[in-house]
């Protein structure tokens, strides 16, 4: 009996992309898989057919040989010789890849579980913009599973030990021949685990694993930024079995300042000076991260204008330099004067020539704020 085409079992074109091909092939194996038509013969010879016809569409090789020359351009590769790792995240529906189609001397056997490595956690912590410049130390509480210091990860009682799984014999699988092919899934009684607590542990009941609070200190390096994280390797929950723990990962939230802007390692800020100081120039403190430092604003200066403060901005994470600062100054009008204070600023507008300054074109009044426009100034 002549086959029939491989993109029309699967239902797709030949032009279906691969993710295309997987998603036909894991539906058809899902309705017709033999543990959901116990008995049925037409479901079965369903399955099988969407096997074959994927583990050749889904190795490029072997689709390029069956486009070209069909069925005869695959010789005996159509019924035999696949590549197991094409089912891989089929297990789900397959069971253990390493016994698929017979496979299973090719992996070794069995697929007991063993010890297993832990779940990773995540904490979010919440620093001030002092502890991200500067560098910090802080402790944190989290709460995880820990292996039981009672039988050790085990889960057996004292004197005791697990006993192999009378249900799989100690594979942590149970095999199912259908026709030509075998398959496997997880052992329901041990889990996959191989083994079964006759006598469990009464501190973890069993489970190898118990639930505590544990202290933390967290290492914060100088310069960090928000959304960076730091790994603590070990510290997340310890696996099953007395498996190797999983890490922990520490997300960094900064605080913002109340003046300084952040741009990478880079700080902006904003200085409001009287008139006089920007006409005639004049010395200044210009706050830091290190504190006040004195700086000359240049006779003429524009209010708007901004000076960089090289090395004065947020250390480099790695410890390998500073970023810069960037001060903008900016004119203060005062809202009361008296009387003399009034005289003299009259004396002076008459002095000065009239006004006579172009307005400023529309296409330079957008919404940009200043941090923005002094981005652009300093690249």
């Amino acid at each position: 009996m002549s086959r029939r085409d491989y993109y029309e079992v699967l239902g797709v074109s030949r032009q279906a992309t691969d993710q295309e091909i997987k998603s036909a092939y894991r539906k058809l194996a899902f309705t017709h898989h033999p543990d959901r038509n116990p008995g049925n013969t037409d479901a079965e010879e369903k399955f099988k057919e969407a096997a074959e016809a994927y583990a050749v569409l889904a190795d490029a090789d072997k689709r390029h040989m069956y486009d070209r020359f069909g069925h005869a351009g695959l010789g005996s590769a159509a019924t035999g010789g696949f590549d197991p790792t094409v089912f891989s995240g089929f297990e789900d529906i397959l069971g253990g890849l390493g016994d698929m189609f017979g496979f299973g001397d090719v992996f070794g056997g069995g697929r007991r579980r063993g010890p297993q490595r832990g779940s990773d956690l995540r904490y979010d912590l919440e620093i001030s913009f002092d502890e991200a410049a500067r560098g910090a130390e802080t402790a944190i509480q989290i709460p995880r599973q820990e292996t039981c210091g009672t039988c050790h990860g085990s889960g057996a009682a004292a004197g005791s030990k697990p006993a192999t799984c009378p249900q799989c014999h100690g594979r942590g699988q149970i095999r199912l021949q259908q026709g030509p092919f075998t398959f496997a899934r997880t052992c329901g009684s041990c889990r996959g685990a191989g083994s079964m607590v006759t006598k469990p542990c009464a501190t973890c009941r069993g489970a190898g694993r118990v639930q505590k609070e544990r202290k933390l200190t967290v290492r914060i390096p100088a310069g960090i930024a928000t959304g960076q994280r730091l790994r603590l390797n070990g510290e997340g929950e310890a696996g099953p079995s007395g498996g190797a723990p999983g890490d922990l990962y520490v997300v960094i939230h900064v605080q913002e300042h109340p003046f300084f802007q952040r741009d990478g390692n880079d700080l902006f800020c904003q200085v409001p000076l009287n008139f006089t100081t920007l006409a005639l120039g004049g010395d200044i403190q210009v706050p830091t991260l290190d504190g006040p430092e004195p700086f000359h604003v240049p006779e003429g200066t524009q209010s708007g204008a901004t000076f960089n403060l090289r090395g004065r901005g947020l250390p480099e994470v790695s410890g390998r330099g500073r970023g810069n600062l960037l001060v903008t100054v900016t004119v203060v009008t005062p809202n009361k004067l008296t009387r003399e204070q009034k005289t003299l600023l009259e004396e002076l507008a008459a002095s000065l020539p009239h006004e006579r300054f172009e307005p400023t074109p529309v296409s330079e009044q957008g919404e940009r704020g200043l941090f923005d426009r002094v981005k652009d100034i300093f690249g």
